[in-house]
């Protein structure tokens, strides 16, 4: 039996003309400016939009952090050590205090387990960085995961991704609730997609949620190297749909880093950090060897895997595009947060997708003014990288930002979330230019397209940059689903 719905009175995209969608079997099977026959849901001049996509989120870190003392905003150590204080005051005895969210790269002080443990000595204590890769522990907390005695507390990339791992969890069936709730969430700011990049076996914890109950939104899930030949060994490819998910669960790219952060100040550049010129990290971390990094990308590329490169710094972005010059295949930069003038050009010549994350232009900009001094102007470059003819994709990285694709969405058109001037305005991109990359390139509801449509109140080219952010999203469909809405 052939389930049918019918939209009418709904503006067709932003600036559009009023009109009528008819879905069938997940499907989008009309869109058109006249008035549809039959039964039909009049949506009184709502506009219809394509599904959104976070094309780059840790969606169990997400739901776990939405658990956890929240950090952000706190301006030193000092200011840190006494949230924990005051939070575990409130805590039975001995349970661990997890916290997320501190930036320490503007601090006038310096984080050490000394101040967490002046704060908080009878339980063990762990906070993660916004940017997740660094790690900030007291005594209690180090001994938990086997650190006894590490000088500072402070764990940065490898460590800091070590300790995340060591760290206790809950149980397997409360973190899926969480998760299901953290997407549903999701679906209720109108996404119907995310890619997974969070740090597990992620298609064997998908496969089991997708198993347990209809996914809140499709999922592209990445694989890590220490999974690699195990995925290869039962044939998986990117794109793939997995059996028994529903059509919603597809196996993604595999996640591979070449630097740090910007906050840690472990972004690989040509240029060193101030402050640091004379120190063996002056110019950040290389995480992947550029000779490793092209053999696991040819691994995976010769087993239908698509690479997905964690690049940061100018450095950083430089090889992992050299890397994908050499093997002359597709795939994902995620982040390219700072690049040459030389290497703007390359995404588009190599077919390279550029997985980017706007809110992190204007949390960062401040970070970036004081570590990029003097090379901001092509720092977050999106108009750059569009002009030049690069497929953007956007982001979240939730936990990092919130997975709300509108403030993504906000942050590209506006450059600045916090009523300053915007942030380098030559880079701000035009509303319909970051809806597009907000959902995988849809620029418009169209015959044969999945029905992942999100429906909103306010037509976004009318939008000011307050309604923009805070868009009200009346409904979201997933293939012909309801997963937000009244009806």
């Amino acid at each position: 039996m052939t389930s049918t719905l019918t939209l009418t009175r709904v503006r067709l995209g932003p600036g559009g003309p009023l009109g009528s969608v008819r879905v069938a079997d997940g499907k989008v099977v009309a869109v058109t400016e006249d008035q549809l026959d039959g039964p039909a849901l009049d949506l009184d001049g709502r506009t219809v939009l394509p599904g959104l996509w976070d094309a780059h989120v840790h969606a169990a870190q997400w739901a776990g952090n939405r658990h956890r003392v929240d950090l952000a905003g706190l301006d030193s150590a000092r200011a840190v050590a006494e949230a924990v204080r005051k939070h575990a005051a409130g805590l039975p005895a001995g349970e661990v205090l997890l916290g997320q969210g501190f930036r320490d790269g503007l601090w006038p002080d310096v984080p050490d387990r000394a101040l967490l443990d002046a704060a908080c000595p009878d339980r063990p204590v762990a906070l993660i960085s916004a940017d997740l890769h660094a790690a900030w522990l007291n005594s209690a907390g180090l001994a938990l995961i086997g650190r006894r005695g590490h000088e500072t507390g402070l764990l940065r990339e490898h460590e800091c991704f070590e300790a995340m791992q060591a760290l206790p969890e809950v149980s397997v069936e409360v973190l899926d609730r969480w998760v299901t709730e953290a997407l549903r969430d999701a679906a209720a700011r109108g996404v119907t997609g995310v890619i997974d990049f969070h740090f597990s076996d992620n298609i064997a914890d998908w496969s089991r949620r997708a198993a347990g109950a209809p996914l809140p939104v499709r999922v592209q899930a990445a694989v890590y190297p220490r999974h690699l030949e195990a995925a290869i060994g039962r044939g998986h490819r990117t794109g793939d749909v997995l059996p028994g998910t529903g059509g919603l669960l597809q196996v993604g790219p595999l996640k591979l880093f070449t630097d740090g952060s910007l906050n840690t100040r472990t972004a690989l550049c040509c240029d060193p950090y101030p402050g640091l010129e004379d120190t063996q990290g002056a110019y950040g971390v290389e995480e992947t060897p550029y000779e490793e990094l092209v053999r696991l990308m040819r691994r995976a590329v010769e087993n239908g895997i698509e690479p997905a490169v964690h690049a940061i710094g100018d450095r950083a972005n430089t090889l992992a595009l050299d890397a994908f010059a050499a093997l002359r295949c597709r795939g994902r930069i995620e982040h390219a947060q700072l690049l040459t003038a030389a290497d703007v050009p390359r995404f588009a010549e190599l077919g390279v997708t550029a997985g980017v994350q706007p809110a992190h232009a204007t949390d960062d900009r401040d970070v970036a003014d004081r570590h990029w001094a003097g090379r901001t102007g092509r720092a977050f470059a999106y108009a750059d990288l569009l002009a030049a003819g690069a497929r953007l994709e956007f982001g979240s990285d939730a936990p990092v930002s919130p997975l709300d694709p509108w403030l993504g969405i906000a942050a590209a058109v506006h450059r600045t979330s916090d009523g300053r001037p915007a942030w380098h305005p030559e880079q701000r991109l035009p509303v319909t230019s970051a809806l597009a990359a907000s959902a995988r390139g849809r620029t418009a509801v169209r015959v044969g397209d999945p029905a992942d449509l999100a429906i909103v109140d306010v037509d976004p080219l009318e939008a000011d940059a307050h309604t923009l952010r805070e868009m009200p999203v009346h409904a979201t469909l997933l293939a012909g689903r309801w997963t937000h809405g009244p009806y």
